[in-house]
């Protein structure tokens, strides 16, 4: 992307009511965001092209992340919604589950806390576990893989 039309489109996002402005075209994709100290730019260049010298105010963006490795065999347990895992009813208290353990559709497998409130997440098979995915603590995010039944 020129360099003129880069200062062009921070000069004009600068002086608007305009918070963000994302344009992609051939070269690249360009994203301004307007902070509170001034605009600060991101650049990212088109997939198999030649370098591009940035102007010092242009910093690139990190590429897309590797696709996630294959789902583990077996039938996996999804968080049902956004918040923190927990492999315990309280600190100290023994798991719900550990590998190996057998469970039945229904029983309670964990706990995620959203919002100050403690939401029970139950089995949806019988079978055996066999992976725990999810960290004790850790937060989770919805459809986030947390065990594995087989």
């Amino acid at each position: 992307m020129d360099l003129r039309k880069l200062k062009t489109l921070i000069d004009l996002v600068s002086e608007s009511n305009v918070s963000e402005l994302e344009i992609t075209e051939a070269e690249g994709k360009v994203r301004i965001v307007k902070s509170v100290g001034g605009v600060v730019q991101q650049y990212v260049p088109a997939p198999m092209q030649a370098p591009v010298a940035a102007a010092p105010a242009v910093a690139p963006v990190a590429e897309l992340p590797a696709p996630p490795a294959a789902a583990p065999a077996g039938h996996i347990v999804k968080s049902p919604m956004v918040g923190t895992f927990y492999r315990s009813s309280s600190p100290g208290a023994k798991a719900f589950v550990e590998v190996g353990s057998q469970v039945k559709e229904g029983e309670t497998i964990c706990i995620i806390e959203a919002m100050k409130i403690l939401n029970e997440i139950e089995a949806d098979k019988s079978g055996t576990v066999t992976r725990i995915l999810g960290e004790n603590g850790q937060a989770v995010e919805y459809g986030q893989p947390l065990f594995v039944i087989e």
